[in-house]
């Protein structure tokens, strides 16, 4: 018997979809006695574990020369948001050898996007400034009068 038969599981709408490599902000909600507060936590994705409703992903960071990793399961309805800061350029799926690097060596090369989308759109030249330069090309070039040197004769 699975969870997914007993519960429909939906996923949580606020985590993007995630890459090893990607360097994260997660957002997590921590109750303390009657409290609720957000506290963040911001690292690499190291590994990302892909099982139905068992789907979770692993975020390392160094904090005080200590390397720290966190599991957050992605239908958790603890994580309040996930913010990706930047993609890492990386060609494995699981960054285990990270564990052994000091912080600088561990450093990822980042992988630029560009995403078409409803924020970043083309620019299309106006009109009326295309009709301005065709005219432009259209017309012969006049040449500019060459100034006249004095000759000067010399005896």
């Amino acid at each position: 018997m699975n969870i997914t038969d007993v519960k429909e599981v939906i996923a949580n709408p606020k985590i993007p979809t995630l890459s090893p490599g990607d360097t994260v902000k997660v957002r997590q909600k921590v109750v303390e006695g009657e409290k609720t507060r957000i506290q963040a936590f911001q690292g690499v994705v190291i590994k990302v574990h892909n099982c139905g409703s068992g789907t979770s992903f692993t975020v390392r960071r160094i904090s005080y020369s200590v390397g720290v990793e966190r599991t957050f399961p992605i239908y958790s309805p603890m994580i309040e948001g996930v913010e990706v800061v930047r993609h890492g350029k990386v060609r494995r799926a699981k960054l285990y050898y990270l564990r052994g690097l000091s912080s600088r060596a561990s450093r990822l090369k980042e992988k630029r996007i560009e995403k078409f989308g409803e924020d970043i759109k083309p620019v299309k030249p106006e009109p009326e400034a295309v009709a301005l330069d065709a005219a432009a090309a259209q017309a012969p070039a006049v040449a500019a009068p060459v100034a006249e040197t004095p000759v000067t004769e010399t005896k």
